[in-house]
């Protein structure tokens, strides 16, 4: 018999906005479920809130749609950020000198599971 997948996975690639902002509002949804998780990112006041709710509800409509699995019973079991490419700018200065601008980006993964009854 087939092994039951029981996780789906959302990722979001080169965000722009940068992965230690991100990862203080993904700190707060790891091991949630998944109602609690949504509503934590509705009322939290920062900029990283939207984009990482966007890739939670893709990860929900992935384990509903693809897999058939359980929404009431959905977790986010790993939620994570990692360093995505760094656009470099330069910003004139005083006397013809320049200084660097590094817009940083992020690539936010987020997956969701079953709860282990028991």
């Amino acid at each position: 018999m087939p092994e039951q997948i029981t996780a789906a996975k959302a990722t979001a690639k080169t965000v722009r906005i940068a992965a230690r902002k991100v990862r203080l509002v993904v700190d707060l949804i790891r091991g949630k479920s998944i109602g609690e998780a949504i509503s934590i990112l509705k009322f939290t006041p920062r900029g990283a809130s939207p984009v990482v709710e966007k890739v939670l509800m893709s990860a929900i409509a992935n384990a509903e749609h693809n897999y058939d699995l359980d929404i009431e019973k959905l977790v986010v079991s790993e939620a994570y950020v990692n360093e995505g490419a760094t656009m470099k700018r330069f910003r004139p200065r005083a006397k013809g000198s320049a200084s660097p601008i590094l817009k940083r980006t992020s690539h936010i993964t987020i997956v969701v599971s079953e709860k282990k009854e028991g």
